[in-house]
């Protein structure tokens, strides 16, 4: 039933989006985001060592025990290959390379470290991408899975990547912990690709939404995954805190700029 939804969400997306350079978008540094670093072809030198571990995985034989708090999980474990979670549950490379890209404007933007939130480790893949592009950013990534925390710590290691700290156990617990210790921190970039359900993806918002600055960016995955994923859409890019979203329909943005236009664009990349 999902993937006949998703299919219907793709054609739906297909016709009632375009393909821009930019065009269109009121606001310059938009235009900017998407010409120059959203729909840049150039390649970054850390990628090929990230998709090499991608590659291994895909490889690997190793069974785990993978503990799901998600999606209907409710804490059930179940035994996954590697090589299959590799396969169905990373994140693609062109979307991936896409949040590079964004880290890595964001930071030369910004010109000091930026905290960065991830919430769904996994194999550590797409953490990965969001920690290479400057190695004094913090990304702190939050996973349910000790097994699959284990695996992502390892790609890490092997990758030289030393600026991730790792939260472990049901986010719907350890997410509320960390930010009553931020204080008066700012989130500068959040990935939500956690549970893929209305009401935990809204909550993870409404508790992230509280450290941004007009500069933020949130990345919510999967947005039209299942009808609940695209209600969490619908209502978060209505929320008061965001103007101008963006939707690539694998993924969407969301940014809080007050200057912008309230106004959701709906594009091909």
């Amino acid at each position: 039933m999902n993937a006949c939804y998703r299919i219907g969400t793709w054609l739906r997306h297909q016709f009632t989006s375009w393909n821009t350079g930019g065009e269109g978008i009121h606001s310059p540094y938009l235009f900017h985001l998407v010409r120059y670093v959203i729909s840049d072809d150039n390649r970054y030198y850390c990628w090929a060592e990230i998709e090499n571990r991608r590659a291994a995985m895909l490889r690997a034989p190793k069974l785990l025990n993978v503990l799901d708090y998600g999606s209907g999980g409710n804490g059930s474990t179940q035994q996954r290959l590697v090589s299959h979670i590799a396969k169905t549950s990373l994140q693609t490379p062109a979307n991936a390379r896409i949040f590079f890209r964004l880290v890595n404007f964001l930071s030369h933007e910004k010109g000091s470290p930026l905290n960065i939130i991830e919430l769904g480790t996994n194999l550590g893949i797409t953490t990965a991408y969001l920690a290479s592009p400057n190695s004094r950013n913090r990304v702190t990534t939050f996973e349910g899975s000790p097994e699959l925390v284990d695996m992502a710590q390892l790609n890490w290691k092997k990758l030289g990547i030393r600026n991730i700290r790792v939260v472990l156990g049901n986010i719907d617990d350890t997410l509320y912990s960390h930010t009553r210790a931020m204080e008066h921190a700012i989130i500068d970039v959040a990935y939500i690709d956690a549970n893929h359900r209305y009401e935990p993806t809204v909550n993870y918002f409404d508790e992230l939404v509280k450290f941004v600055e007009p500069k933020s960016v949130f990345i919510l995955d999967d947005i039209h995954h299942n009808p609940e994923m695209e209600r969490a859409w619908n209502t978060l890019k209505n929320r008061r805190e965001v103007t101008t979203t963006m939707d690539f329909y694998h993924f969407g943005l969301l940014f809080f700029e007050p200057h912008y236009l309230k106004k959701h664009y709906i594009l091909r990349i």
